[in-house]
This record gives C-alpha cells, structure tokens and sequence, in this order.
C-alpha cells in the first residue's frame, strides 16, 4: 500500500482518510469538486476535481468514494470503474469482521463496526462507527449503514437505502431500495422500496 486518492473532502472523507492511515496507506490525496476554492481537508491535500482524477486514476494504488449521499457515491463509482481505476475496500483494524463474511470493493468499515459470519456486503457501502451487521444479513450496493445502527440476523437492506443513526432493524426484515430508515428507528417488518420510516416501531413517515 503506497498511494490512496480518496474523492469527496468532506467530514465523513477524514474519516476514511484516518482509516486508510489506520490501515497502512501511506499517501493519501483528496479530490473535489470544490477544488481549486478548497485546497484541505483536515490534515490532508486536495489536488484536484473528479475530472483530474478519472485522469490521473493509474497514477494511484487505490481509488475509494467518500461521498455520503448514496446515489451520488453509485454515480461516481461507475465513472471510476469506467475509467479503470484501482478501488479498494477499508477495513478499520478496531473493526470485527469474520473471515466468512464478503465486502464488496468501494466498501469501508470503521471503527466499532461488526460483520458477523456469512454476511455479504455490496460495493460502495458504508458500515459506519460501531454499527452491526449481524450473521446472513444481505446489503446491496451503496448501502449506508450510520453510526450505532443495528442489523439482526437474516436482514436484507437492498440498493442505496440508508439505515440511520442508533436504529434498530428486527432479525429476517426486508428493507427495499432507496428507503430512508430515521435515526432511532426500529423496523420490525418489511419496508418496501423508496419510502422513508421513522418511529419505534417505524411507520412511514410522510414529513409533516
């Protein structure tokens, strides 16, 4: 591991960054499409746009997305893969993996984070601080699972849907894709496709 170009400086981008370190790479530049109006991200340099990097793509040993809005990691995903960049998936060493579980590229895992035997993650996803993705557990691509959440045994989160801060999901659940689960939640049956829920226990959430 040499030189990692991570796109999306943001706050959730230091924190892969500070992974990747915790991980052993040892060069890590940011790119944005704020740049050149933003030259750091924390304790790292910003040297260019997505334009520069789908350019400059072979010059690096890795690729990874740290762009928290689902869709927009899945599109700038795609155009990397397109362009045929390296993309590589971090795994936090404070993280638990079993060695019988699969992560798909693109993917990281931080700190506290646990995925237990036979669950298979996606590309791109997020299995972000002290979260839990428990045994079987199926996740599509450009999941995001925040920050305490937890998954029982069996559940499926399909593509893009996003699990929210501290929410709880019952063992053998079917999340759709595209479905916004509100922080705290706990989802105790099916939820179909490009819905949001909230509440304990959660019901769809129509906003007012």
């Amino acid at each position: 591991m040499s030189r990692l170009a991570v796109l999306g400086a943001s706050g959730h981008g230091k924190v892969v960054a500070d992974t990747a370190e915790c991980c052993g790479w040892e060069t890590i530049e940011f790119f944005d499409d704020a740049w050149p109006g933003l030259l750091r991200n924390g304790a790292w340099n910003v040297v260019g746009n997505t334009e520069r990097l789908l350019a400059a793509v072979h010059e690096y040993d890795g690729v990874l997305v740290a762009i928290g809005n689902n869709r927009v990691r899945q599109a700038k995903l795609d155009q990397l893969k397109a362009a045929g960049a390296m993309l590589v998936t971090l795994r936090h060493p404070d993280s638990t993996v079993s060695r019988y579980a699969t992560l798909g590229e693109g993917s990281v895992v931080f700190a506290g984070a646990v995925v237990n035997a036979d669950a298979r993650v996606g590309s791109g996803a997020i299995l972000n601080t002290g979260s839990s993705v428990d045994h079987d557990c199926l996740l599509g691509s450009c999941v995001h699972i925040s920050p305490g959440a937890r998954l029982a045994g069996g559940v499926c989160v399909q593509d893009l849907s996003w699990i929210g801060i501290g929410a709880c999901v019952r063992q053998l659940v079917n999340i759709g894709s595209q479905v916004m689960v509100g922080a705290g939640a706990v989802v105790v049956r099916d939820v179909p496709d490009k819905v949001t829920v909230a509440g304990v226990p959660a019901r769809l959430f129509d906003g007012s």
